[in-house]
C-alpha cells in the first residue's frame, strides 16, 4: 500500500468514495426479512440513492450477512459508512465484523476506480489510526482493515516504516492489549477467513519489528521474548510478565 499524504488525505479519500458511489441502490428485488432485520420501508430506503440512513438502520445493514447482492447494498452505504468510519462513528461496532462485511461485498473485483476509492480510503483510515490520538487505537483499526483486505501483510508492512512517535505508542498498545492472546497462540480477534495465516503473520511480524521500537518497555519486551520459546516453558519460566492472581495490568 502506499500512504496518503497530507493533513486532507482522509477527507480527500472520502470525497474520492463519494464521487465513486454517489448514486448507487441496492438491487431493486433485494429482500429482508422484516421480522429480524427492519421494515419493509426501511429496505425501500435501501433502493433509493443518496437518502441518509438511520444510524441503526446503517448499522443493522451492516450487520446482516445473508445480503443476496452484497457488492450493491455495500456500494448504497459505503459513502455514508466511510464517513461513520471517519468521525468515530463505529468505535461500538464489531470492527472485525465491519472489516469481513466489506470483504464480502469483493470489492477489489469492481472496476478500477472503484475498487482504487476503497483501497485508498482504508489506506487513509489506517494511517489515520497511527497518527492521530483521536482516532481509534491501531490494534483495532487493524481488525477492520485486515477484514476488509483479507490480509494483515500490507497494513503491518506500512506499520513499520511509518516513524512517528504516536506509531510506537500505538505498537506498544497492541502488545500490552494483545499480549496474553498471542502468548495462548491464538489470534486476538475473530475472524472466518485465514485465521492461522494472520496469527502466522502478525506474530512474526512483532518479533522481526517490534523490539527495536520498545526498548525501554521491559514488561512488553518480555512477552515479544516469551513469543518465541514454545511448550510449556512458555508459561513456566519465572519472568512471567503477567501478576501471578491474574493478567490485569
Amino acid at each position: 500500500m502506499t500512504a496518503p499524504s497530507g493533513p486532507l488525505a482522509l477527507d480527500d479519500a472520502l470525497a474520492r468514495i463519494t464521487r465513486n458511489f454517489r448514486g448507487a441502490t441496492a438491487h431493486a428485488d433485494e429482500i429482508q426479512c422484516e421480522c429480524h432485520w427492519g421494515s419493509a420501508e426501511e429496505l425501500a430506503s435501501l433502493k433509493v440513492p443518496d437518502v441518509v440512513l438511520d444510524p441503526d438502520l446503517l448499522r443493522r445493514t451492516v450487520w446482516a450477512t445473508d445480503w443476496a447482492d452484497q457488492a450493491s447494498v455495500l456500494r448504497r452505504v459505503l459513502p455514508q459508512l466511510a464517513v461513520a468510519m471517519a468521525e468515530g462513528g463505529v468505535d461500538d461496532y464489531d470492527l472485525p465484523h465491519l472489516g469481513e462485511w466489506i470483504a464480502r461485498g469483493n470489492w477489489q473485483q469492481w472496476p478500477i476506480d472503484e475498487a482504487a476509492a476503497v483501497g485508498t480510503f482504508l489506506e487513509a483510515w489506517w494511517v489515520r489510526s497511527l497518527t492521530s490520538p483521536a482516532a481509534l487505537p491501531a490494534h483495532q483499526a487493524l481488525t477492520l482493515c485486515g477484514g476488509a483486505a483479507g490480509t494483515v501483510g500490507p497494513w503491518l508492512a506500512f506499520w513499520e516504516t511509518l516513524d512517528h512517535p504516536l506509531a510506537t505508542q500505538r505498537l506498544a498498545e497492541l502488545v500490552d492489549e494483545w499480549g496474553l492472546i498471542l502468548l495462548s497462540d491464538d489470534l486476538p480477534w475473530s475472524t472466518i477467513d485465514r485465521k492461522d495465516e494472520k496469527l502466522r503473520e502478525l506474530t512474526a511480524w512483532l518479533l522481526t519489528h517490534a523490539p527495536g521500537r520498545l526498548a525501554g518497555h521491559d514488561r512488553l519486551l518480555n512477552i515479544l521474548n516469551r513469543l518465541t520459546i514454545t511448550g510449556p516453558a512458555r508459561w513456566d519460566d519465572p519472568d512471567w510478565p503477567y501478576p501471578a492472581a491474574g493478567w490485569e495490568r
